[in-house]
């Protein structure tokens, strides 16, 4: 790698440096003004083609609650959220993202929210009451990235069912996690995020420096969302936290009892990048879901980045399980504040998926040693 004499490679395989080794040449700059203090990603608000298959799929399927609905919209939480939603789906003709949506730490905040992004001369919003039920003054923008973020504080207290446990069921939904966003130039998409505050905790290059993917956070786990390298803007995924691994494999076995094992994209299985363990699931209009649990901590100033070669097999799965192709080329649109897709970008540095399938012939697990026969690539 690029930076290689900088690092130290640990007996897992990967390297820890104190701070992320990415660099980009094309920098979306950096504004005078302060950007807004947020504490973690909050809820997704998702655009569904038929809202019935939708409740059906994260409410009697995944158990996430309902907060509040009506004929046009569904507001539901997980387990343990006390505020209104983690995830708002909306009926609408075309399946996409209406917005990725951070809590900030003060209603003062939204104030430099505003000036961060005019700054910036990107288009800003600002409701006082809000662009959804439950949620108080808040402003969407359209980032330099061309997603939809928004910002807020005030929020409606609901029950937090963390102490009703006549209500968990086997897989039970505690947190919403993270987002994942697919973005061309990863480098780029990284400074700018890192101007909004937030830090790098893992990341995956090549030897050329070339940067496929990052991990970066608010909160203290891995990531509040991630950037993978991909045409975009689009969304690659939002995640939910259980408890265990044993809830994510009670969630597999529901599916499979309700013939739905069709939803079952990848996994079940364990992250290399995250040291999570994880499922992916695709809903009715194709969104989709990670199901996640057991990363790591990540809040001491001096927390250690870790960079994968993306040639290691075990990045994307510790026990080398291959990576299917959908999961590399396949994504939500995302939408302008208007409602309507936002155009989507061709990433021009390598794919990952090019580079490497999972564990193919192409990737090791121990470096200069080739891989079996039977791991898939060897038969592509």
């Amino acid at each position: 790698m690029s930076e290689l004499n900088e690092r130290t490679k640990t007996s897992s395989g990967f390297y820890v440096t104190k701070e992320a080794p990415i660099k980009t040449d094309n920098p979306v700059p950096t504004p005078k003004a302060s950007p807004p203090d947020i504490l973690r990603c909050a809820y997704m608000e998702l655009i569904v083609t038929d809202l019935a298959k939708s409740r059906n799929f994260y409410v009697d399927v995944l158990g996430l609650t309902v907060t509040e609905e009506d004929d046009s919209v569904i507001y539901l939480r997980s387990i343990e959220e006390f505020i209104h939603h983690n995830l708002v789906l909306r009926k609408g003709p075309i399946a996409g993202v209406a917005a990725f949506s951070y809590r900030v730490r003060s209603a003062e905040e939204l104030d430099k929210a505003v000036a961060f992004y005019t700054e910036l001369g990107c288009r800003v919003e600002r409701l006082k009451d809000g662009f959804t039920k439950g949620i108080g003054d808040s402003v969407r923008v359209e980032d330099p990235l061309g997603f939809p973020i928004e910002f807020f504080y005030e929020t409606e207290h609901v029950e937090r069912l963390a102490w009703r446990y006549d209500l968990y069921t086997p897989g039970a939904l505690v947190r919403l996690d993270h987002f994942n966003q697919v973005t061309p130039d990863v480098p780029r998409a990284v400074k700018f995020m890192q101007d909004l505050g937030f830090r790098v905790t893992e990341d995956i290059q090549d030897e050329d420096g070339i940067v496929y993917a990052a991990w970066i956070r608010r909160k203290s786990t891995v990531h509040d969302t991630a950037l993978t390298g991909g045409d975009g803007p689009r969304m690659h995924h939002v995640a939910f936290a259980t408890h265990e691994k044993h809830n994510i494999l009670a969630i597999c076995d529901k599916l499979g009892s309700l013939r739905m094992s069709d939803h079952i994209e990848r996994g079940p299985g364990r992250h290399g990048v995250s040291n999570a363990f994880y499922l992916y699931l695709r809903d009715p209009d194709g969104h989709r879901v990670e199901i996640y649990t057991q990363d790591y901590y990540t809040g001491d100033p001096d927390n250690p980045v870790v960079t994968w070669d993306v040639h290691d097999n075990q990045r994307r799965d510790w026990w080398g399980t291959p990576v299917v192709p959908s999961w590399y080329t396949e994504a939500s649109v995302v939408m302008d504040l208007d409602g309507n897709p936002q155009p989507v970008v061709a990433r021009t540095d390598a794919s990952e998926m090019a580079v490497t399938i999972g564990a193919d012939g192409f990737s090791y697990t121990r470096e200069g040693e080739e891989m079996p026969e039977y791991k898939l690539g060897n038969q592509l």
